[in-house]
């Protein structure tokens, strides 16, 4: 892989990931194109994710430094229940917890599997068509003013990652939808599945970061930090962009672009 694909691949990876129109479905696709289908690029994958990480954390680090407090005052205090119940912060942090199970399983048991669709575009493009249905679909939700993630419904979040890890299903888009059909205000949602995608990221970048160096992958060190930095710039400006166009509740109109992209894969990819 050359620098200018990988620059090429980061800033496509760095504006979809957060904006919900699947990033792993644009990177198969671009892959596809690219002709650099190699089982390696899983590595450069994940890199370029770890990258879109940072991201978040320089936009929401003062919500992870309040829930990272929460957590140490409620060990120290030995008060589980009651800051549950006090503490906003801790609330939000046992709900990411929770909702990060279902995609951690999925990706430690049924890992190889996963992989292998990430060969196939034509699946991708599929799937784009489904994450467009989504997304169109939360014009009949009805989002309740105030209303909090809760355990269940960060559960029932944390299935739909989960079911996000399959290239072409948007991780925002079906994070952010399935908030929302669970009423919960779509500011609100978008917030949530910025911060739950901070473990099941940080943990596939590490899995895949050791065997990057324990396989010696063909892609190189550059590309990869260099994949990594512009995801990292790219994707700091897709959370700004998303979260000022939820708020004009504007979110479904992605759905139009899945659909028209996933169209247009199905009948042009052999």
């Amino acid at each position: 892989m050359s620098i200018i694909d990988a620059i090429l691949l980061a800033v496509l990876q760095g504006l979809t990931e957060f904006l919900p129109i699947s990033s792993s479905g644009h990177l198969v696709l671009a892959q596809h194109l690219l002709d650099l289908n190699s089982y390696d690029m899983i590595s450069f994958d994940v890199f370029v994710h770890f990258g879109t990480l940072i991201s978040v954390f320089v936009i929401f680090r003062k919500d992870i430094v309040e829930i990272i407090k929460a957590f140490v005052k409620a060990s120290v205090s030995i008060k589980i229940t009651q800051e549950y119940k006090s503490n906003e912060y801790f609330r939000q942090g046992v709900a990411i917890l929770i909702g990060s199970i279902p995609a951690a399983v999925i990706g430690i048991f049924f890992r190889e599997a996963i992989e292998a669709t990430f060969k196939d575009p034509k699946l991708a493009a599929v799937n784009l068509v489904i994450t467009g249905l989504i997304l169109f679909l939360t014009r009949l939700a009805k989002p309740t003013e105030g209303k909090q993630v809760g355990i269940i419904s960060a559960f029932v979040i944390g299935i739909a990652q989960a079911v996000a890890i399959l290239p072409g299903i948007s991780r925002s888009g079906t994070t952010i939808s399935a908030a929302i059909y669970l009423k919960i205000p779509p500011v609100k949602a978008a917030r949530f599945s910025f911060l739950l995608s901070l473990p099941v990221i940080a943990g596939a970048a590490l899995l895949e970061g050791y065997r990057l160096f324990e396989n010696n992958s063909d892609i190189g060190l550059m590309p990869i930090l260099v994949g990594t930095i512009v995801a990292a710039i790219a994707g700091y400006f897709a959370i700004k962009i998303l979260l000022r166009i939820t708020e004009k509740g504007k979110f479904r109109w992605f759905a139009f672009y899945c659909l028209i992209l996933g169209i247009i894969g199905i009948i042009f990819i052999g």
